[in-house]
């Protein structure tokens, strides 16, 4: 298993994973009614913070090599169809903390009816964090056998 290391910038997201955006579709977030479906799956996020932590590799990308874990056709949502989502693992370095474990989530865009991310914009799962600010640089460690930065 080969890791590729590489500096990101933490950037704002739309907030709808997490709650933060008031959407009442799903007041808790997207996160909190998606995470019981990927555990029913075999992916358990329990121990993690119930939303995204956007990371941008500007003026880089990545492309998809062979997901860590795949769910197609989940419905995590009566107001929502059916969507993909692909999880590549993934360590973080945080100016507080060593690496941590997390996994980028990736609602597949061909199934995701709204909120698109930037092709440079990684979203992160991850346990919770503390005294993380926008435009703050870390260190992603991405499994280079799942996610290729281009």
């Amino acid at each position: 298993m080969q890791w590729q290391s590489l500096s990101a910038t933490v950037t704002a997201g739309y907030g709808v994973a997490s709650g933060k955006h008031p959407d009442p579709r799903f007041p808790e977030g997207s996160l909190s009614l998606q995470l019981p479906q990927f555990e029913t799956l075999g992916l358990n996020l329990s121990g993690y913070f119930r939303g995204t932590l956007n990371l941008s590799i500007a003026p880089a990308s990545y492309r998809i090599i062979t997901p860590y874990r795949c769910f197609r056709g989940v419905k995590w949502c009566d107001a929502m169809p059916p969507e993909d989502f692909s999880f590549f693992r993934c360590q973080l370095g945080t100016h507080t903390k060593n690496l941590v474990e997390g996994y980028v989530y990736y609602p597949h865009p061909e199934t995701k009816p709204d909120h698109f991310q930037s092709p440079d914009i990684l979203e992160v799962i991850t346990q919770p964090l503390e005294r993380i600010h926008y435009g703050e640089a870390m260190t992603l460690l991405l499994h280079t056998d799942e996610l290729k930065v281009i």
